[in-house]
């Protein structure tokens, strides 16, 4: 079973809200609350490993099904979690 993370409150900055399909969204964030980093290089994945256990930001990166690429974040203390555009960041 993997881990579960709490998202906290749930925001989507303007630009995802307009890209984004709400499906693709709804299940890159079902899959980050499991732990599932999406698409990240294997030290980006050992960083959140080590987040969920020790405390730390957690990110993942996902594509929707027309390849558009977007970030969850879910910031150090678990009461935030943004769905974003990399160039919001």
């Amino acid at each position: 079973m993997r881990a579960q993370v709490s998202l906290g409150r749930t925001l989507i900055t303007p630009g995802a809200m307009c890209s984004l399909p709400p499906v693709d969204v709804l299940e890159s964030l079902s899959r980050h609350a499991v732990a599932d980093w999406g698409d990240l290089d294997p030290e980006d994945r050992e960083s959140n490993d080590r987040a969920l256990r020790c405390g730390g930001r957690l990110l993942s990166s996902y594509r929707t099904s027309t390849e558009v690429k977007f970030w969850i974040i879910t910031e150090w203390d678990r009461s935030v979690t943004t769905i974003l555009l990399p160039e919001e960041y």
